[in-house]
């Protein structure tokens, strides 16, 4: 069942963030404007060969170095005297200082989905080409979703390819938000007031940043006479920040594409990816879209947030709204079911649940599938990525939390037609930590955010305590037999 193929964090793998050195406080004033100065009382002399030892050092490590340290520079150049007119060479200077490495796998890489590549081309017969999506942990303990690709098959072979030297954050930029959203994010958090609906006459059913701006500026006196209605206006500010675009250079490949922290709510990290390769059976022609619930941390509260792409070139990242959007571990079916988009749900932190909605984007009160029961889930249950559709039904993953906080991973098995009905559950589960899985940043947890099926092999990626990841291959006809006669 378990494969040799293991994946271990490389701390090799770094990313050129900005730097900005302490906070500024008197009476010691700022420490930024401090650094700038020192530099700007260099001799050219000396700011050559600073740059050129740094780049020495560093350009091997990363992708257009010169042109982050000026994008850096540009970050903090309004720091600089008004009068100043520093030389290129100076500029990217600057820019270095105000530059650091993470290492986005420093601490761990763990917790993988895995879907088809949308690149099937140039393969054997009997070979599928795969995306696994990977939580990265680095200083501070902040999370962000990187890739691996790589190949199942002919047979028993499961390879992956190796990463990429230069790992990219890609670049950001702001998009259409949804009324909808914004209306139904107001109202769970209780600012459902006048500000609340004279942006609803105001906007239109999509709007830019700039329209959001231009109809806030326009709000009478009035309405700014409370203090909830400034905080009201802080919420809709970063509730359209956490809605936006990334896009890699297409010269990247897939294990240099690294989702990083952008949005508000999302500040302290995004978790657990669960991928899901969505297709719409009714509208033959139409191509595979991806989506992707994960959780993000803002330092204090989680939500769990949507990605979108179609190429893994291009990411739009969400919120979402509704009871059912709540906790960790919401995950997408791989279709619609009966006209509606279905997700499972964690409302309650303990059990697995179903929520049925009109768009992808608002998850009414879900129904609850199952409890914790068994042993080996009774602390609580959840998924281990979105259903798998296989002929006896929903094929569901799932991890449960027994005595000692430890992990297993389990299965049930939903009606195709109608899957609020729960067929079967394993009595037993399908994986436990096995003792050289026990180890590691969290102990004795085995957890998975997404298998794929390739012929009659279930593949399943695995977290190992939260530091590495393993692969499991499952005969799907066996499994499906041993659910069926647990029914």
């Amino acid at each position: 069942m378990r494969t040799p193929l293991r994946l271990l964090p490389d701390p090799r793998r770094v990313i050129t963030k900005l730097f900005v050195p302490g906070d500024d406080a008197p009476p010691y004033g700022s420490r930024a404007a401090a650094v700038i100065n020192r530099v700007m009382a260099m001799d050219e002399e000396t700011v050559h060969s600073v740059l050129a030892a740094t780049m020495q050092r560093f350009e091997a490590r990363h992708r257009d170095l010169a042109d982050t340290f000026a994008d850096h520079y540009a970050s903090i150049s309004h720091r600089l005297d008004r009068a100043a007119s520093p030389s290129p060479e100076r500029r990217r200077l600057i820019g270095a200082y105000f530059s650091h490495e993470y290492a986005i796998e420093g601490a761990a890489l763990f917790n993988p989905s895995i879907v088809a590549h949308p690149d099937q081309d140039g393969l054997e017969a009997g070979q599928l080409r795969f995306v696994m999506s990977v939580r990265a942990v680095g200083e501070g303990h902040l999370s962000s979703i990187g890739f691996r690709s790589g190949v199942i098959g002919p047979g028993d072979r499961l390879e992956l390819d190796e990463a990429g030297r230069y790992p990219v954050t890609g670049r950001h930029h702001r998009v259409l938000c949804d009324r909808a959203l914004l209306d139904g994010i107001l109202a769970e958090e209780g600012h459902d007031d006048e500000l609340a609906a004279f942006l609803r006459r105001n906007l239109g059913p999509r709007f830019t940043g700039d329209e959001l701006d231009r109809a806030l500026a326009t709000l009478h006196p009035q309405l700014l006479t409370r203090l909830s209605a400034h905080h009201t206006i802080e919420r809709i500010h970063q509730i359209a920040a956490n809605n936006y675009a990334v896009e890699f250079p297409a010269d990247t490949a897939l294990d240099e594409r690294v989702l990083w922290p952008v949005g508000r709510s999302e500040s302290h990290g995004m978790e657990d990816a669960r991928f899901v390769r969505f297709t719409e059976p009714d509208a033959p022609g139409t191509p595979p879209v991806y989506y992707a619930t994960y959780t993000a941390y803002d330092g204090r509260s989680i939500a769990p947030q949507l990605l979108e792409t179609s190429d893994f070139l291009a990411f739009r990242a969400s919120q979402l709204t509704g009871a059912a959007a709540v906790n960790k571990g919401m995950a997408l079916f791989p279709r619609k079911v009966g006209g509606s988009y279905l997700a499972l749900s964690r409302h309650d932190r303990e059990s697995n649940a179903l929520s049925a909605s009109d768009d992808p984007h608002t998850w009414p009160a879900p129904r609850d599938l199952q409890v914790p029961r068994q042993p080996w889930e009774l602390v609580q249950l959840g998924n281990c990525g979105s259903p798998i559709e296989t002929e006896a039904g929903w094929l569901v993953l799932t991890h449960g939390v027994g005595p000692m906080r430890s992990y297993a991973i389990g299965a049930i098995l939903l009606d195709l037609h109608d899957p609020y009905r729960v067929l079967a559950a394993l009595p037993e589960p399908l994986i436990v930590p096995q003792e050289d899985e026990r180890e590691g940043y969290v102990p004795n947890v085995v957890y998975s955010c997404g298998a794929l099926v390739h012929q009659d092999t279930l593949v399943l990626p695995y977290g190992t305590s939260d530091t590495g990841i393993a692969f499991a291959r499952v005969h799907l006809p066996a499994l499906l037999e041993r659910l069926q006669t647990a029914r």
